[in-house]
């Protein structure tokens, strides 16, 4: 890892907690900012421990966009949990069939950065 991703990764560690300890929920309840809060701080926790051994220079700058992604749309629209997607149709594809295949193909074309590593840490 360069000194200058070193500090871009840091940098948005920083920027993690600082979002966190500003937070407020969409409702405005202490208890729903506090589980936000926390659920803030353990996701980014998790996130960056994940992922301190990885060396790709490729695999560290889509670390790196999912991270920012994921804060522009956490501030955005006020909720710090990932927004779900909406998935191409053919949902009903028989298992052994050439459509379970393309259909496969398509969701995971269709995943939005901001959700590659979520599915991985739930």
């Amino acid at each position: 890892m360069t000194p200058v991703t070193r500090q871009e990764v840091l940098g948005l560690y920083r920027k993690i907690f600082r979002i966190a300890k500003k937070w407020q929920s969409a409702s405005g309840q202490i208890e729903e900012t506090s589980k936000e809060k926390e659920y803030i701080k353990n996701e980014a926790k998790t996130l960056f421990r994940k992922n301190k051994n990885v060396t790709d220079p490729k695999l560290i700058k889509q670390c790196i966009e999912e991270c920012e992604a994921r804060i522009e749309m956490g501030l955005h629209y006020n909720i710090p949990y990932p927004r779900p997607i909406h998935l191409p149709p053919m949902g009903l594809a028989h298992k052994q069939s050439r459509m379970l295949r393309q259909q496969e193909k398509l969701r995971k074309i269709s995943k939005p950065i901001y959700l590659k590593s979520h599915d991985e840490v739930s």
